[in-house]
């Protein structure tokens, strides 16, 4: 569970090192989460040069690709699973690009995101992650993907690499054997890079006015967000493993692949 310093790619992270159940570990160098590598340079870049990635999945919608394409390793095949397809199709969520606005005027973001709405929009989204079709499309090839060594080094990524990665890295590590204390110190560990890599924007938000409690809502995630997508697969499967195996349709064979592949 440590940060990787990247120096092209924000919020970089290896999951190698989270700790287990029994005493075990995950291991290193094989399975890693990240904001869009819109600006990879491997030449600058030895940490991630040295990591020898074959498959990126890439969580992202396609306004977000169109907009900030990922640079690839050569040789690493690209895979896409957009996770809010169906939400952003169906009008249900304004694209991420239609968030970044909102912040560039803060009288608007006050009408559609103050008093609490922020923290009612991703309870929903992350909701969504949870039940949306296109959303366990993508879950489910991320687990597939990551339980055959033959794809490994993975590197998984939205824009931010906080939320839709987020929930990913949450249904891996728990697979996996991470208690849930270790869950939310994965999830929230993200929270300095995030606001590292989206500081410019926040200052000119509140320089100009801005509620500073509405930009970390949106930039931030919070334990209310996972709890949010947690307490979804609580209600609807009762347990994770059963949220894995009926909502993403993947096989218990496929989870123990993971654990003989990730598991120290």
């Amino acid at each position: 569970m440590t940060a990787t310093p990247s120096t092209t790619v924000a919020n970089f992270r290896d999951l190698g090192g989270t700790p287990l159940s029994g005493g075990r570990t995950v291991l290193p160098g094989l399975l890693l989460r990240s904001g869009q590598l819109d600006r990879l340079d491997l030449g600058a870049d030895p940490v991630v040069a040295a990591l020898g990635l074959r498959t990126v999945i890439d969580f992202r919608t396609e306004a977000e690709r169109a907009d900030h394409p990922d640079r690839l390793p050569a040789g690493a095949r690209l895979l896409v699973g957009d996770v809010l397809a169906d939400k952003v199709n169906s009008g249900a969520m304004p694209a991420a690009a239609q968030l970044k606005d909102l912040l560039s005027d803060p009288v608007v973001a006050e009408e559609h995101l103050g008093g609490g709405k922020a923290q009612a929009l991703f309870g929903g989204v992350y909701r969504s992650f949870v039940l949306s079709g296109s959303a366990q499309a993508a879950y489910r090839m991320l687990l597939t993907e990551a339980a055959d060594p033959a794809s490994g080094p993975l590197l998984f990524h939205c824009t931010a690499g906080k939320d839709r990665t987020g929930w990913g890295a949450t249904v891996i590590l728990s697979l996996l054997g991470a208690d849930d204390d270790t869950l939310m110190a994965e999830y929230l560990s993200v929270n300095p890079a995030v606001k590292r890599a989206f500081a410019p924007m926040i200052e000119g938000f509140t320089a100009a006015g801005g509620d500073p409690d509405i930009a970390l809502a949106l930039i931030g995630v919070f334990p209310s967000y996972l709890e949010a997508a947690m307490n979804e697969v609580e209600t609807r499967y009762g347990s994770m493993e059963k949220y894995v195996r009926e909502g993403l349709g993947v096989s218990d064979e496929t989870v123990e692949a993971l654990r003989a592949s990730l598991v120290a």
